[in-house]
């Protein structure tokens, strides 16, 4: 099978709900690997775990160690939100920028070489396959959720085998355990939980990450990871989710869930924030027109597009 749909077959549905009745509300985040996918995560930073589908090894698995090898000074994470257009995202330097979803479409274009890509919804690889496969090159760093590399499998198997993977497993929701409750996650020394229980952060990505309805909140958490100095936000608008993203033609936007979320998305990256800034970490955002300018995370123009 392969090319892209405009959204998930109707029999994924089907497959979420049989999974609920049997496995229950516990396991119910089994519906990601369900059918077909079994992993082995790489134990430890130098191992290399491997990615199986129906029987048949696809891809390897690395540890968040490469990426943290790989990282610099300075991190850029670019989302897709309108305000790229108003950024000059081309000035961030080669092999330190981290692409959400469709803002791999900057590959071959602003951003000559990434650090990484990554996408965590698999609704984006029904609706994007193409373009994956056409941005996405051998030995791209990825980081892709479960049911990304699921999808993926449905839909091209082989596509993986060149690609370098690095799981985004949600610490909440893990893959092949039982979702974990609060006291549980409290005795898990890389993870920092707000007093509610709505946010988290976690510093150690290979236990797993918090997800929080952005995949923005994924990559923070894997920059924070390789220790830079700073992590620079473009395009994470999050208050004009309903807008065409940058990379979409007007008529042709895929429906968000960012702005239903959008409390939720900006309580765990001001979380993001608090961890980082312990950690002498800066968290930057470069979008004029981001709900985060009015908090504590605030904007720096440093980026902006500037008129003769």
């Amino acid at each position: 099978m392969s090319g892209s749909r405009s959204k998930p077959p109707l029999w994924r549905k089907a497959v979420k709900l049989l999974v609920r009745l049997v496995r229950g509300p516990s396991f119910a985040h089994a519906y990601a690997w369900t059918p077909g996918l079994s992993m082995v995560k790489p134990a430890g930073t130098e191992d290399i775990g491997e990615i199986v589908y129906r029987g048949s090894r696809v891809g390897a698995l690395l540890h968040p160690d490469v990426l943290a090898k790989r990282a610099g000074a300075e991190i850029f994470v670019i989302g897709s939100g309108p305000s790229v257009t108003q950024t000059r995202v081309e000035d961030a330097g080669p092999s330190t920028v981290i692409l959400l979803n469709g803002a791999m479409s900057l590959i071959g274009n602003k951003i000559a070489t990434p650090l990484a890509v990554a996408v965590e919804d698999e609704r984006f690889v029904w609706r994007h396959f193409d373009l994956m496969r056409a941005k996405i090159g051998a030995d791209t760093l990825c980081l892709f959720s479960v049911g990304v590399i699921r999808t993926i499998c449905e839909l091209d198997r082989a596509w993986l085998s060149d690609k370098r993977i690095i799981l985004i497993d949600d610490i909440r929701k893990p893959y092949r355990t039982r979702r974990r409750g609060a006291a549980e996650l409290a005795g898990i020394s890389c993870a920092t939980v707000s007093d509610d229980g709505i946010a988290g952060f976690s510093s150690d990505p290979s236990v797993g990450v918090f997800q929080g309805g952005s995949v923005a909140i994924s990559a923070i958490q894997f920059a924070a990871y390789c220790r830079p100095q700073t992590i620079g936000l473009f395009g994470i608008d999050i208050s004009n989710a309903d807008r065409p993203r940058f990379y979409e033609q007007a008529g042709d936007t895929a429906k968000s869930g960012i702005a239903g979320a959008e409390a939720r998305i900006v309580r765990h990256i001001l979380l993001a924030h608090e961890v980082c800034h312990q950690k002498g970490i800066k968290l930057v955002n470069y979008s004029p027109v981001s709900a985060l300018r009015g908090t504590a995370i605030g904007y720096d123009p440093r980026f902006a597009v500037t008129t003769a």
